[in-house]
Parts: structure tokens; sequence; C-alpha cells
């Protein structure tokens, strides 16, 4: 993998995955699911702000672009976010107080082609 931060040039990318078994078996309200990814999306974009494809990011304010994906449950989420720590992916586990409930998370902004492979099993968010 690309060493995150390092410059690289191409399309920067805050992908964002959701948990889907919120809205469809779970009946969590939608906005209350929406709001849980904005959460994770600032949070990351808050804890990485230093980083310079963070700042390349925030910099590009009107051609931000996001993809938000579903995971279908809770041990997905999870293994997921495994998964990032284990290659080195910066990102954020939203996990919703004081419910301790794991909702969603958030990676910090990345060039596409740097991240997008280990995003390639979810969907997009339905």
């Amino acid at each position: 993998m690309a060493a995150p931060g390092a410059g690289a040039p191409g399309r920067l990318v805050q992908y964002v995955v959701v948990r889907s078994d919120l809205v469809h078996q779970l009946s969590w309200p939608l906005g209350a699911v929406i709001t849980q990814a904005c959460h994770a999306a600032t949070a990351a974009i808050h804890l990485h702000y230093g980083d310079p494809d963070t700042q390349r990011y925030l910099e590009e304010l009107d051609s931000m672009h996001k993809v938000v994906l579903g995971a279908p449950d809770e041990a997905a989420l999870s293994g997921l976010s495994d998964t990032l720590t284990q290659a080195g992916v910066s990102h954020k586990l939203w996990i919703e107080q004081p419910e301790n409930i794991p909702t969603c998370l958030a990676l910090k902004p990345y060039p596409k082609d740097a991240v997008q492979p280990l995003m390639k099993k979810f969907k997009l968010f339905k």
C-alpha cells in the first residue's frame, strides 16, 4: 500500500461504512443512522486534521468525494475495523453512547486507489 499522507496523487475519497442492519432489521430511523455516519466522518477528519491528504481534501471543499457503503451487521463492521487497523489504514470506529453500540466507521481521506481494494466487498449503502 502507498504510504498514507505521502502527497500521493489521485482522487481523494473518504469512505464511510454504515451498518445496514440498523435500518433494515433493527428499525432505527434513517435520520438517526445518517447522524451516526456524520459523527464518524467528522471525527475521522478531526483526528487526522494535520494529515496532508486530509488538508488537501478540505482545500477542495466544493468537490469533496465520499463513498457510503453498507456493512450487513456489527460483526462485519468490527471485522473491517480490524482489517483496516492491521493494514495501517487510519479510521474512526464510531460507537454510539451510552448504548456502546458500534454503528459505523469512517476512514480519513485517502487516494481512492490506496484503500479501495480493502473496501470492495462492501456495497453502496441502500
